[in-house]
């Protein structure tokens, strides 16, 4: 199987704005995906998930009213723009993919990730 393919990510000043996005092949975009992330000496926190077919959202309650994920289903593609960011969203961002049933926003419901990618945010 082939990982999801993340891209995006990088350094940005407090009140920024960045955007990622993740690739995922063939049946593993179905029928949800999501966005998690891990800062150091943290646990995984799940951010966002979006059901593929209606474009459907969910989300953490760190990203509530500043984060947005999309999808573009002819790419196969989710993305996650991050808006009026904050030094604690600093962190590794993942994607999720092949869904495995259950509570979305869980990383263990997943069976795919991405190799993650660095956001760091300075105030």
């Amino acid at each position: 199987q082939v990982q999801p393919v993340e891209s995006g990510g990088g350094s940005v000043q407090a009140g920024g704005s960045l955007s990622l996005s993740c690739r995922a092949s063939g049946r593993a975009y179905n029928p949800y995906m999501a966005w998690f992330r891990q800062a150091p000496g943290k646990q995984h926190e799940g951010v966002a998930a979006i059901a593929t077919a209606d474009g459907s959202p969910w989300y953490g309650d760190s990203a509530k009213g500043r984060f947005t994920i999309a999808r573009d289903n002819a790419k196969r593609t989710i993305y996650l723009q991050m808006n009026n960011l904050r030094p604690e969203d600093s962190a590794v961002y993942y994607c999720a993919a092949d869904w495995r049933g259950g509570r979305l926003l869980d990383k263990s419901q997943y069976n795919q990730w991405g190799q993650g990618t660095q956001v760091t945010v300075s105030a």
